[in-house]
């Protein structure tokens, strides 16, 4: 098909807690995120979203890693601008 991207993560030591794979799929995208331990089972949702979509997706995931990022590292003197 067309191109992918995978990412893993999780605890270390090798134990991959979970999985995220981008792939072409016709005029859009399909992701899929892999969850190894939903109540006692693996459990896999996958999107398949038009290319805007996965645009619109992708900003929404960009900015919540952002305002993760800034809650984690505060700015020096406390100020949050």
């Amino acid at each position: 098909m067309g191109q992918s991207g995978r990412q893993a993560g999780g605890a270390g030591g090798g134990d991959q807690g979970w999985s995220l794979t981008a792939t072409a799929a016709g005029d859009g995208v399909q992701i899929r995120l892999g969850l190894p331990n939903v109540a006692g089972e693996p459990v896999t949702a996958i999107l398949a979203l038009s290319r805007a979509e996965a645009r619109a997706f992708a900003r929404s995931v960009l900015a919540a890693a952002g305002d993760a990022a800034e809650r984690t590292f505060p700015r020096p003197g406390g100020r949050g601008d």
